[in-house]
C-alpha cells in the first residue's frame, strides 16, 4: 500500500509562514491562520513543508486505502492561497456565491489575494466544514 508523504510535522507553523518572501502573501497568510483558528477552535500543524492544518481525521476508502489528513487548511502557493476543505463537508454553492472572487476544485478554493473574497463568508465556510 502507497503511504502517503504528507503528514503533520513538529515544526513552527508560524515559523514557516515568515519565511513567505512575497510580503503580501506573508500579510495574507498570517490572517487566514488567525482566521482558522478562530472558526475551528483547533490549534494548527504544518502537514509537509507547506500546508498549514487544523484538526485531523483518519480515512478508509472501500478499496482499503486508508490514511490521515487535516479538516481544513491552507497553503500559501505561488500562483494562489490554496485553501484545503473537507470534500465531503463542502459548503452549499449559496455560500459560495457570497465568498467574492476564487477558483474550485474537487476539494479546494483557490484565492489570489484575501481582497477578492469576504472574510466574515469565508469563516462561515470553514465553519460549515469543520461541524
Amino acid at each position: 500500500m502507497v503511504e502517503l508523504k504528507t503528514k503533520a510535522k513538529d515544526a513552527s507553523v508560524e515559523g514557516f509562514l515568515s519565511t513567505i518572501e512575497d510580503e503580501k502573501k506573508r500579510q495574507d497568510s498570517f490572517v487566514l491562520l488567525e482566521l482558522m483558528k478562530r472558526a475551528t477552535q483547533i490549534e494548527p500543524k504544518l502537514w509537509g513543508d507547506s500546508i498549514v492544518g487544523f484538526g485531523d481525521f483518519h480515512y478508509k476508502y472501500a478499496s482499503g486505502r486508508e490514511g490521515d489528513w487535516f479538516r481544513v487548511g491552507f497553503s500559501p502557493r505561488k500562483q494562489a492561497l490554496t485553501i484545503y476543505l473537507m470534500q465531503t463537508q463542502m459548503p452549499t454553492s449559496d455560500l459560495l456565491a457570497r465568498l467574492g472572487k476564487y477558483k474550485r476544485g474537487v476539494a479546494c478554493l483557490y484565492v489570489k489575494q484575501l481582497e477578492d473574497i469576504d472574510l466574515d463568508v469565508l469563516e462561515q465556510v470553514i465553519r460549515h466544514t469543520v461541524k
